[in-house]
């Protein structure tokens, strides 16, 4: 392979006491909390919005902040949520717990909480790395319209989902399991959808506890249709706009940080939704005047890179709500692992919120590096239910609350007072 050498200097844009990278629901949570607690704190996106999967991925509904009646992801999260519900964008689906939104206003939402809370925010901003000194990460590199720029940091969160900063930093990553990676989908918005028929009535809204909120009747006629591609679900979920559904049922293998693979992948994805779309105004009376209003920015992505931390969460400590000392945030979503490829997926309702402790955020040698969101030091099964947005977003508050603290304390994210931050998460409205 050719190579090309290229020597640049880089100017150094901004001087923060904490740099968040990533805008989903892990980072901009993150952002928000760390600004909040008084450090000087940029937000680092690539897209021209906030949210990620949320928005990027129309990923809906947000799962899962109550369980059993217990509210499991409290704090900035839950106040976004009810911020959102004011605005109009948000249906709170009760006893579950789980959040249909309007994706146009999470975005609004999102944006108007970070700057709100005195965020410098980066935009149309791609990482492509870090500079460090020693073990310590000095600044992260993007590109944008502006050429190269570099941003100075006392404390980095990689809220990528990707672990794309850690990653570039050296970060170990856990080691592959052996088993494909869960597969990728493209979710999709139909409008012109009979929303007042009792399938999808019954369907757009996940609201039961302890049961799959896929739509039983459609799934079963589609498992009877010769030649349909590989699928999941489907999942339904309201909009919050009359004849509009998101959809949930593409699926495909890949790998999301190969960057031809997923590029291969996202366009059989795109291919898919419109094949997929198609069957449904074929076989189904509720889809029968439906078209494709809107298609996710990028793929879902389930499962990517996570790093090797401090502890690794293993599936059975999380199946047993195993408290440590140093939690800091709960889970409450199933064990969802969806088959690669095919039409399957396993699924293992816990009988307790689960905990998450500090040591799955930080890394051995990492002296000022946070991470937050997919990107945590969890095995493939209790990772399984940590990816969603509610149990990201925990996460996010978590390490922006200890980001900031750092910075005003010893400078270490290892040597994280404990106790202290424990206590001013909850004076904040966690729940741990």
């Amino acid at each position: 392979m050719k190579t090309l050498s290229i020597s640049k200097d880089i100017p150094v844009t901004g001087e923060y006491d904490v740099v968040v990278c990533g805008g989903g629901p892990a980072g901009f949570i993150a952002a928000a909390a760390a600004a909040k607690e008084g450090a000087r704190t940029a937000l680092v996106e690539r897209y021209g919005f906030l949210g990620g999967m949320a928005t990027a991925g129309l990923v809906a509904p947000i799962s899962v902040f109550t369980y059993k009646g217990e509210l499991v992801a409290g704090g900035l999260p839950w106040d976004f949520v009810h911020r959102l519900e004011a605005m109009g964008g948000a249906l709170i689906e009760k006893p579950l717990g789980n959040v249909a939104f309007d994706p146009e206003l999470y975005k609004l939402c999102a944006q108007r909480l970070v700057l709100e809370s005195g965020v410098d925010l980066y935009l149309h901003s791609y990482l492509t790395g870090c500079r460090k000194e020693g073990g310590r990460v000095t600044h992260i590199l993007m590109e944008n319209k502006n050429s190269s720029e570099a941003l100075e940091g006392q404390v980095f969160i990689d809220a990528t989902g990707d672990a794309d900063i850690a990653f570039q930093a050296g970060v170990p990553m856990q080691p592959l399991s052996g088993e494909p990676l869960q597969p990728a989908s493209t979710y999709f918005i139909l409008s012109g959808v009979d929303t007042d028929s009792p399938l999808i009535r019954e369907a757009m809204h996940h609201n039961k506890q302890g049961e799959n909120c896929h739509c039983l009747p459609v799934r079963n006629r589609l498992l009877e249709l010769p030649g349909i591609p590989d699928f999941g679900g489907p999942w339904f979920c309201t909009v919050l706009h009359e004849g509009s559904v998101a959809v949930n049922m593409t699926r495909t293998r890949t790998d999301a940080c190969d960057n031809r693979d997923f590029s291969a992948a996202e366009c059989r994805l795109r291919e898919d939704v419109f094949r997929m779309a198609g069957i449904l105004r074929e076989h189904f009376p509720e889809f029968r005047n439906s078209y494709v209003s809107a298609v996710a920015t990028q793929a879902g992505i389930r499962e990517t890179r996570r790093i090797l931390g401090v502890h690794t969460i293993t599936g059975e400590e999380y199946v047993s709500a195993f408290r440590y000392e140093d939690s800091i945030s709960r889970g409450a979503h199933p064990i969802d692992i969806h088959a690669s490829a095919g039409r399957s997926q396993s699924l293992t309702f816990l009988e307790k919120p689960a905990y998450v402790p500090y040591r799955a955020l930080i890394a051995a040698d990492f002296p000022n590096l946070l991470v937050a969101g997919r990107c945590l030091s969890a095995d493939r099964r209790a990772f399984a239910s940590l990816r969603v947005q509610a149990s990201c977003m925990a996460l996010g508050q978590a390490a922006g609350v200890a980001a900031a603290m750092t910075v005003k304390g010893n400078g270490d994210v290892r040597k994280a007072d404990i106790p202290v931050l424990i206590s001013r998460l909850r004076a904040l409205g966690a729940r741990i």
